[in-house]
């Protein structure tokens, strides 16, 4: 689709529908404009982000444009998602034993293995906002590979 050279807005036909600008039939289409200054994340935000224990920050900075291009953010997205992974199978794992152990020590643990959860996505929330990048051991290397 062309862009109108004069405004930037997405031209369909011979005349730009904002500005009115005529557009060229051999012209070549422009490209769109670059985005204002300050309209992107910071990096370090961006991958702070990522670590919100909800699965969709992580998911959207590793679909969206700039940010699945940058390695780091990809890094902190893919070890986010591992994390949480990892928190979803606990959760399981302790549900199916539930019965065993009874249910008051399965809500204990349950409740003790989500504020664990809670506090080290806050850690790596703010390391990760410091711009240090803290790998935790098994789930860390799979998102170097990944990313």
């Amino acid at each position: 689709m062309p862009y109108c050279a004069n405004c930037g807005s997405p031209v369909d036909g011979r005349f730009c529908p904002k500005c009115g600008t005529p557009v060229a039939a051999g012209q070549p289409p422009a490209a769109p404009p670059p985005a204002p200054p300050g309209s992107q994340i910071a990096p370090n935000v961006a991958g702070a982000l990522c670590y919100i224990p909800v699965f969709v920050p992580a998911i959207l900075f590793l679909l969206l444009e700039p940010y699945s291009r940058d390695k780091e953010i990809r890094f902190h997205a893919f070890q986010s998602l591992f994390l949480q992974i990892a928190w979803v199978v606990i959760q399981i794992v302790l549900g199916v034993l539930a019965p065993i152990g009874g249910w008051g020590l399965w809500w204990t643990l349950s409740r003790l293995v989500h504020l664990a959860l809670v506090l080290l996505a806050l850690y790596l929330m703010w390391q990760t906002y410091q711009n240090r990048k803290t790998i935790l051991p098994v789930l860390g290397e799979a998102a170097q590979k990944f990313a």
